[in-house]
């Protein structure tokens, strides 16, 4: 699949070639971590999810057997440098306090997460670290409870004044994601995470990621709410609403949302309700898309086993 956008501009062409020149090397990609928000569509309320945005319908209707689900996206605010207005899911790069950090931990060990995301137990540990702090700095859910983590135990409610506080902190870098649970007697739910995906910034971007991405499900009690300095809204969507509205140009999509988007569109037409989606064990091979140079034009090559759906 070649894929021409609109931010592919004579700059990067000039890079690419730099590049293929051997004038420059490519970017060294960071580490860093997605995680897919799922939840029952009818947990929204008859079913039908609130529309954030009217910009982003949501008019899908929801399946007769309650097997529906929807997906937490974040629509990034005009003000950043990278795909301004894009519909996205939370997620960033693996912060230095990540690796090493002591936190009380319930789950799959660093390690059985490392040989599913092809990482070493210390980064793997990190980017789990990174997936629970940029989700809860990027939409306030936070994947965190009493720390012996008995089936049935209650998750951590942040709501209020105070817990704002830490978020805002968190967000600024004057807190850590170990200050935060220690300070509140919490500990991180790694087994609330399934490993999903990786995909990795292609060579010519100056900016490179190696994106591992995780889905796990809304906690019971928690709400979604943005991040004003990056997200202008909050929505809600069926995985085939969101693409859908994609191929109508009513909302922008990057590559590797659009097709984990398509694959959970996918499962549900299949009859996958939300438990049978967290239950699967997916393959976690690193897909990574190319830039090629052509006549001073730039294209995204996405390989078509990927199934991107734009």
């Amino acid at each position: 699949m070649r894929i021409q956008l609109n931010l592919f501009g004579e700059k990067l062409a000039t890079r690419l070639a730099d590049i293929e020149a051997g004038r420059i090397a490519p970017a060294v990609p960071r580490d860093a971590a997605t995680v897919v928000i799922l939840r029952n569509a009818a947990d929204a309320g008859g079913g039908s999810s609130p529309r954030a945005d009217s910009s982003a319908p949501d008019t899908m209707a929801s399946s007769a057997d309650g097997r529906d689900i929807q997906v937490l996206m974040l629509r990034r605010t005009a003000a950043m440098k990278f795909a301004p207005g894009a519909y996205v899911f939370p997620g960033g790069s693996v912060d230095p306090a990540d690796y090493g950090a002591e936190v009380d931990w319930h789950g799959p060990s660093p390690a059985e997460f490392g040989s599913r995301l092809g990482a070493p137990a210390e980064v793997a540990r990190a980017l789990v670290c990174a997936a629970v702090r940029e989700t809860f700095e990027e939409s306030g859910v936070l994947l965190a409870g009493v720390p012996d983590g008995a089936p049935g135990a209650p998750l951590a409610v942040p709501a209020g004044p105070s817990w704002d506080a830490d978020r805002a902190a968190l967000a600024a870098g004057t807190l850590t994601l170990a200050e935060l649970l220690s300070r509140r007697g919490l500990a991180l739910r790694a087994d609330l995470l399934v490993p999903w995906a990786r995909w990795v910034t292609p060579e010519g971007e100056p900016r490179r990621f190696d994106a591992r991405f995780f889905a796990a499900a809304l906690p019971d009690g928690q709400q979604a709410v943005g991040h004003e300095a990056e997200a202008e809204h909050v929505a809600w969507l069926r995985p085939a609403s969101a693409v859908a509205a994609a191929r109508a140009g009513e909302i922008s999509l990057l590559p590797p949302t659009a097709a984990t988007l398509n694959h959970l569109a996918s499962a549900v037409a299949a009859g996958a309700g939300l438990d049978g989606i967290l239950a699967t064990r997916r393959a976690i091979e690193p897909v990574c898309p190319r830039l090629v140079l052509e006549d001073g034009q730039a294209w995204l090559v996405v390989p078509d086993e990927v199934g991107y759906p734009l």
